[in-house]
Protein backbone atom coordinates (compact mmCIF):
# COMPACT_ATOMS: atom_id res chain seq x y z
CA UNK A 1 0.00 0.00 0.00
CA UNK A 2 0.96 3.33 -0.70
CA UNK A 3 0.08 6.47 -1.78
CA UNK A 4 -1.44 6.96 -5.30
CA UNK A 5 1.59 7.37 -7.92
CA UNK A 6 4.45 6.07 -5.39
CA UNK A 7 5.48 3.18 -8.12
CA UNK A 8 4.90 5.20 -10.94
CA UNK A 9 7.30 4.13 -14.03
CA UNK A 10 8.51 0.94 -16.05
CA UNK A 11 11.79 0.43 -13.64
CA UNK A 12 12.30 -3.69 -12.33
CA UNK A 13 12.97 -1.90 -8.75
CA UNK A 14 11.75 0.76 -7.55
CA UNK A 15 12.98 2.84 -3.93
CA UNK A 16 10.47 1.14 -1.62
CA UNK A 17 10.39 4.39 1.04
CA UNK A 18 6.84 5.49 0.09
CA UNK A 19 5.43 2.14 0.62
CA UNK A 20 3.45 2.52 3.77
CA UNK A 21 2.43 -1.32 4.67
CA UNK A 22 3.31 -4.71 2.69
CA UNK A 23 0.56 -7.78 3.07
CA UNK A 24 1.23 -11.27 2.69
CA UNK A 25 -1.27 -14.11 2.54
CA UNK A 26 0.86 -17.12 3.54
CA UNK A 27 0.52 -20.53 1.61
CA UNK A 28 2.33 -23.88 2.04
CA UNK A 29 4.93 -23.01 0.14
CA UNK A 30 5.74 -19.82 1.14
CA UNK A 31 5.06 -19.72 5.02
CA UNK A 32 7.90 -20.05 6.52
CA UNK A 33 9.67 -17.36 4.53
CA UNK A 34 6.88 -14.98 5.27
CA UNK A 35 7.34 -15.88 8.93
CA UNK A 36 10.88 -15.17 9.16
CA UNK A 37 12.93 -14.06 5.94
CA UNK A 38 10.53 -10.93 4.63
CA UNK A 39 9.62 -9.66 8.04
CA UNK A 40 13.46 -8.92 8.54
CA UNK A 41 14.31 -7.31 4.64
CA UNK A 42 10.63 -5.38 5.28
CA UNK A 43 12.28 -3.88 8.53
CA UNK A 44 15.27 -3.22 6.41
CA UNK A 45 13.66 -1.60 4.16
CA UNK A 46 12.01 0.58 6.48
CA UNK A 47 8.22 -0.44 5.61
CA UNK A 48 6.24 0.62 8.05
CA UNK A 49 3.68 -1.76 8.39
CA UNK A 50 4.05 -5.77 7.43
CA UNK A 51 0.57 -7.40 7.88
CA UNK A 52 0.72 -11.37 7.65
CA UNK A 53 -2.50 -12.81 7.40
CA UNK A 54 -1.38 -16.35 8.33
CA UNK A 55 -4.25 -19.09 7.18
CA UNK A 56 -2.34 -22.11 8.88
CA UNK A 57 -2.52 -20.51 12.20
CA UNK A 58 -6.02 -18.30 11.49
CA UNK A 59 -4.43 -15.63 12.61
CA UNK A 60 -3.29 -11.62 11.89
CA UNK A 61 0.19 -10.28 12.88
CA UNK A 62 0.76 -6.69 12.54
CA UNK A 63 4.30 -5.85 12.84
CA UNK A 64 5.18 -1.86 12.57
CA UNK A 65 7.89 0.20 14.16
CA UNK A 66 10.78 -1.23 12.16
CA UNK A 67 14.44 -0.82 13.53
CA UNK A 68 17.26 -2.47 12.09
CA UNK A 69 16.31 -5.45 10.35
CA UNK A 70 13.48 -6.36 13.02
CA UNK A 71 10.11 -4.21 14.01
CA UNK A 72 9.57 -3.29 17.45
CA UNK A 73 6.12 -4.19 18.03
CA UNK A 74 4.67 -7.35 16.37
CA UNK A 75 0.84 -8.04 17.40
CA UNK A 76 -1.15 -11.40 16.69
CA UNK A 77 -4.89 -11.26 16.57
CA UNK A 78 -7.44 -13.76 15.56
CA UNK A 79 -9.17 -14.17 12.06
CA UNK A 80 -12.39 -12.99 12.49
CA UNK A 81 -12.37 -9.38 15.01
CA UNK A 82 -11.23 -5.94 13.81
CA UNK A 83 -7.36 -5.73 13.47
CA UNK A 84 -6.12 -2.20 14.52
CA UNK A 85 -4.07 -1.00 12.15
CA UNK A 86 -0.74 1.41 13.60
CA UNK A 87 0.17 5.08 12.25
CA UNK A 88 1.11 5.67 9.72
CA UNK A 89 -2.43 3.99 8.54
CA UNK A 90 -4.94 4.75 11.88
CA UNK A 91 -7.75 2.68 10.67
CA UNK A 92 -9.26 -1.04 11.68
CA UNK A 93 -9.33 -3.83 9.39
CA UNK A 94 -12.10 -6.04 8.82
CA UNK A 95 -10.84 -9.55 8.90
CA UNK A 96 -13.98 -11.56 9.14
CA UNK A 97 -14.02 -12.17 5.38
CA UNK A 98 -10.75 -13.76 6.06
Amino acid sequence: MAPKGTFRGKEAWHDPSGALLVAEVTSTSTADRDRDKKIHGYARAGIPVYLLIDREEGAVAVYSDPSGDDYARGAKHKLGPTVPLPSPLGFDLDTAEF
